[in-house]
């Protein structure tokens, strides 16, 4: 049975600001007073996990350790299978530069790659997202979110971040780079694993 979160204060393990308020905003109907690991002075731990679940793993346990608080992470990217599960656990490297993160470059890298590969259209793929609560004592509950779907080319769509422009969620004719943030946050990966995570830890 899932462990209940029962605390007046949660540590969300990111230092994005987005994804901050994205998830203080989910839980305002549970009275929960939540907290981002910039505002606690805590470094981002590295990240050395092969898989989604490790990685959201090392930041919320770390997190908690470090602050005596329960700990909430996410690990997310998206996996293409003509390339055999590829960036997955690696989706933000791929957009790494010696001054920042470039996606384009990144979406541009997944289609020469593809290209490479020989594999048919469509190319399908899935954006993961896993989310970690960990407890100061050890426990964690884990909750997988998934959207499945295609990888599309040209890139269209300058909303969202990441791969979203050559990303075409199942059942839709536009992509998330195309889709209203609203729409989106509302079937995405995250959206997906976010009401695994209420319905297990509030519910």
């Amino acid at each position: 049975m899932t462990r209940r979160f029962e605390g007046e204060r949660l540590l969300v393990a990111t230092h994005n600001k987005g994804k901050l308020v994205e998830i203080a905003d989910l839980l305002t109907p549970y009275s929960v007073n939540v907290v981002g690991a910039a505002e606690m002075g805590l470094p981002e731990p590295d990240e050395t996990g092969t898989t989604f679940v490790e990685n959201a793993r090392i930041k919320a346990h770390a997190a908690a350790k470090a602050t005596g608080l329960p700990a909430l992470s996410d690990d997310s990217g998206i996996e293409i299978d003509a390339l055999d599960g590829a960036p997955g656990v690696y989706t933000a490297d791929w957009a790494e530069t010696e001054t920042g993160r470039d996606f384009v470059m990144a979406m541009e890298r997944a289609h020469r790659e593809l290209l490479a590969s020989g594999a048919a259209q469509p190319w399908t793929a899935r954006f993961c997202c896993t989310l970690v609560l960990a407890w100061p004592d050890g426990h964690d509950e884990v909750f997988p979110g998934v959207m499945e779907g295609q990888v599309v080319w040209p890139m269209r769509g300058d909303q969202g971040h990441g791969y979203d422009p050559v990303f075409q969620p199942h059942g839709y004719d536009i992509t998330f780079g195309e889709m209203d943030r609203w729409e989106k946050n509302r079937i995405s990966h995250r959206a997906d694993a976010f009401k695994k995570f209420v319905s297990g830890c509030f519910g």
